[in-house]
């Protein structure tokens, strides 16, 4: 099960500033997404749980652990899951290299606040996308590594455009085995067309979902 379809989005603020985690925590609930606050890196990390939908807003200045340290923190974690940093102009430089290694986006202060909630909702529906991807993936994974080894070798030479004769030929086996094998693979991967199937493979194939 997806983790993102049973809970809401959280946006969890990090910054040692209690002024400007308070103030980020009134914007996102005047448009009810809920909020997690955290004055420093590591309490973050101590209590992030991956594979729930919302993202992580971080001031790049703070004592102990930077932004950019919390940022590949994170990545560690979940190489998907969104990083806004919020920099002053003087870290600009800094934020661009944290794009440069998977942070969503960066914002400098002062920041409009519609740009801000803008950019979060953004995050969070792409990291919800890619979990739906991973989930997908998963799903076809599951259901290819399902097929038996013969099932697999029918399965390449349907793929393959092969009739059944030619079929059951190379693998030495009778028609009505190959009938029987192509009945199953289908029915275990949920198609019920060649070109269903076709279109499955394929979309397995990007995936790599195929065994």
């Amino acid at each position: 099960m997806n983790p993102t379809s049973n809970h809401a989005p959280c946006v969890y603020i990090v910054d040692d500033d209690q002024q400007v985690r308070e103030s980020l925590e009134w914007l996102l609930e005047s448009v009810n997404l809920p909020t997690k606050l955290y004055q420093n890196g590591q309490e973050f990390l101590d209590a992030f749980t991956t594979g729930l939908p919302g993202c992580v807003i971080l001031d790049v200045r703070m004592p102990k652990m930077n932004g950019m340290e919390l940022h590949l923190a994170i990545k560690q974690i979940d190489p998907n899951f969104p990083v806004i940093i919020v920099t002053g102009h003087a870290d600009v430089p800094m934020a661009i290299r944290a794009m440069k290694e998977g942070a969503f986006d960066f914002i400098e202060k002062p920041y409009n606040d519609q740009h801000m909630l803008e950019r979060i909702q953004a995050a969070i529906h792409e990291y919800n996308s890619l979990q739906q991807d991973h989930q997908r993936s998963q799903e076809l994974k599951k259901r290819f590594d399902s097929l038996s080894k013969r099932e697999q070798q029918v399965l390449q030479g349907i793929l393959q455009g092969k009739p059944n004769k030619l079929i059951a030929d190379e693998l030495f086996i009778s028609i009505k085995t190959v009938e029987v094998h192509r009945s199953n693979l289908m029915s275990k991967l949920e198609v019920k067309t060649v070109t269903d199937l076709v279109r499955l493979a394929i979309e397995a194939k990007k995936d790599d979902a195929t065994p």
